[in-house]
């Protein structure tokens, strides 16, 4: 097979290329010229595997950007995305301190003592009451000493009130906070 000598200009015409580029692909060695003298010529079937390479290697190197700017995007998101779930834990922890907000296990625990106070008010009404009905010499009086009992129970319920203080003090607890060492400061 008869090998196929070309110009710079005619390279450039193949390549699609300005003669300026076919010029600093060779003085960059990506291409080789036949000779050294100039003009330069060139052999088709040396020079083609040449460019190939070259062009694949540009092709490689954009991949690898894209991807590393993927890859620092995808972080800048996600030290974003922390720091705004740090925010916002920030800031729930700030209303609990505040006493705007109370985490559902210390209303839980304080709705849990109040039930439990007002089952043992229930549980002690027949001893408490027993003494008081046993006097009694009809099923009305019976009746109005209960009726009166669990008015009191009910009462006792119904003036029950939201006390911050409470929920501040469990909130000190689980911080692990000392009034004393805080009046210190």
């Amino acid at each position: 097979m008869k090998k196929i000598i070309v110009t710079s200009s005619e390279l450039a015409g193949l390549f699609d290329l300005p003669i300026r580029q076919i010029q600093r692909f060779t003085l960059d060695g990506i291409i080789s010229p036949v000779t050294n003298d100039r003009p330069y010529r060139y052999d088709l079937e040396v020079v083609c595997p040449q460019y190939i390479a070259h062009l694949d290697a540009k092709i490689i190197a954009r991949a690898k950007t894209h991807a590393i700017e993927e890859l620092e995007e995808r972080k800048l998101r996600a030290e974003a995305e922390i720091k705004e779930a740090k925010a916002a834990v920030a800031k729930l922890e700030r209303e609990e301190l505040e006493g705007k907000m109370h985490r559902a296990e210390d209303v839980e625990a304080i709705m849990t003592d109040h039930v439990l106070y007002a089952r043992s008010m229930i549980l002690a009404m027949p001893g408490k009451l027993a003494i008081d009905c046993a006097n009694c010499q009809t099923a009305a009086e019976v009746s109005e000493i209960i009726r009166k009992e669990v008015y009191h129970i009910l009462n006792s319920l119904a003036d029950y009130c939201y006390d911050p203080e409470k929920y501040a003090e469990r909130v000190r607890d689980r911080q692990g906070w000392d009034i004393a060492e805080i009046a210190e400061e």
